[in-house]
């Protein structure tokens, strides 16, 4: 028994750092979703964001089977984040005012943002439970019962991860708010970035096995996840690079 419990904790680690991995990315969407909003609706979409985030996800949990059938979910949530990234460059090219001001953020602004987040998180989530079930299914059960199809003993470590990744993505995606607002250069990387995660979805829907044009465990591979951070890492040095060189020569 101390063995299984001991390889419960190591994988709970694992899938703890994974999570913290993908909550990055997603926490930049999530940054640019609400940076909008004056400061203490910022808090609050987010808190509400978080809050329909545990409710899906666990309800997720109990439908993972159903929930990977349906590729629709991810190509929505990629065409809306290619979409809202292309948008935003090519306003700025045009020299088009991307931001809203805050009087037009009250009322169903809030909540049309709040809707936003959640869809958002509906896309990231598929990705995520995808990565707890394939970790979690590696473990030796543990006790009888059985939660969505699932051990229970598996079940509470894919929950407690889950849980762990959203929380992370709250605090992150709150501390991204403030860097956007200190650095407003780097709106145009956060919208970048924006557009990669797209990307990533995008990659994960063509290897869904009822469309099948990416080989099915490609989105899994070392080699795309080298590819995906590598020019994820690339997007933020070089936003960083460009955002401190023009901050100088304001000031100067």
């Amino acid at each position: 028994m101390e063995a299984i419990l001991l390889e419960y904790a190591w994988v709970l680690l694992v899938l703890i750092a994974l999570e913290g991995l993908l909550a990055a990315d997603n926490a930049v969407v999530m940054a640019v979703m609400v940076k909008h909003l004056p400061r203490m609706q910022q808090k609050k979409a987010l808190f509400y964001g978080l809050i329909g985030a545990f409710v899906f996800r666990f309800a997720a949990l109990f439908m993972i089977t159903l929930l990977v059938n349906v590729w629709q979910i991810q190509a929505l949530g990629a065409a809306y984040l290619l979409f809202i990234a292309i948008k935003h460059i090519y306003d700025q090219k045009k020299g088009k005012e991307h931001s809203i001001e805050p009087e037009a953020t009250k009322g169903s602004g809030f909540w049309m943002t709040v809707l936003k987040v959640e869809l958002a998180d509906i896309a990231f989530a598929v990705d995520s439970m995808l990565a707890a079930v394939a970790l979690a299914i590696t473990l030796p059960p543990l006790g009888d019962m059985v939660i969505g199809g699932i051990n229970g003993g598996q079940f509470s470590v894919m929950l407690a991860g889950g849980l762990v990744g959203l929380v992370i993505m709250r605090f992150a995606a709150h501390k991204f708010v403030q860097l956007l607002a200190n650095y407003p250069q780097l709106e145009t990387t956060a919208f970048v970035i924006v557009g990669w995660v797209g990307v990533k979805l995008t990659v994960l829907t063509l290897a869904h096995e009822k469309l099948g044009f990416l080989p099915l465990d490609f989105p899994h591979s070392t080699e795309w996840k080298l590819i995906f951070w590598g020019v994820l890492v690339a997007i933020v040095v070089i936003g960083a690079l460009i955002s401190i060189k023009e901050k100088r020569a304001l000031k100067e």
